[in-house]
């Protein structure tokens, strides 16, 4: 019988897989302490009238979140709380992230910041970011003699 294995290019030889995930759990695990170390997930849709931005912010009240446009930039900042912490436990897998975030966009076009909308649905912000009007493409008459 042929065992799984995954190989390792920096080792350059096979490394069992069993191995390997018994190892995974001898590791400390290491929570997130630091905003730079993670990254608020983001969709940017562009259509000819603007911009949708979606952002997943599960578990984070709408009213925690502080969102800005300046000078063309997208900015939504917030905080996701640390739940208290267990001591007469012990973690082996610890992924949820806290801390201070902030992501930022940069539109390649001008938007009007005046008619900017933001929803918030199931853990997602949506933002509706229009183009400004004179970025629009507008359509040209033509007079008939």
């Amino acid at each position: 019988m042929t065992k799984i294995v995954r190989w390792n290019p920096v080792v350059r030889r096979p490394v069992d897989l069993f191995n390997e995930f018994d190892r995974m759990f001898d590791r400390p695990t290491m929570p997130y302490r630091n905003a730079e170390n993670w990254g608020l997930a983001l969709d940017v849709i562009e259509n000819e009238d603007g911009y949708t931005i979606k952002a997943s912010v599960p578990g984070i009240n709408p009213d925690d979140l502080e969102i800005t446009l300046e000078d063309n930039v997208l900015t939504i900042k917030g905080e996701v709380e640390n739940d208290e912490e267990v001591n007469q436990e012990q973690y082996h897998l610890r992924e949820r992230r806290y801390g201070s975030f902030s992501r930022s966009v940069r539109f390649p076009v001008l938007v009007n910041s005046e008619a900017v909308e933001a929803s918030y649905d199931k853990g997602v912000l949506t933002l509706a970011v229009p183009k400004a009007e004179e970025v629009k493409p507008k359509r040209i008459a033509i007079k008939a003699n």
